[in-house]
């Protein structure tokens, strides 16, 4: 599935990025890069977290990030 990533310029340094189809996911790194990679974690961890619960996971709507 793909997902969109919102990504952030810190005003101390570094970046930070949110998911608009996840809102409980967000990244943050001292790159763009890492800030993405630590969202994809932060995505599959609340995924996981809504299947073990038996929570609907609902369809991407935009296209942006992909996460295994």
């Amino acid at each position: 599935m793909k997902y969109t990533a919102i990504l952030y310029e810190a005003e101390e340094g570094g970046f930070w990025a949110t998911c608009a189809e996840v809102p409980e996911a967000n990244g943050q790194g001292e790159t763009a890069e890492e800030a993405i990679e630590d969202l994809k974690a932060a995505i599959e961890l609340a995924l996981q977290y809504k299947r073990e619960r038996g929570q609907r996971l609902e369809p991407a709507r935009l296209i942006g990030i992909e996460v295994a």
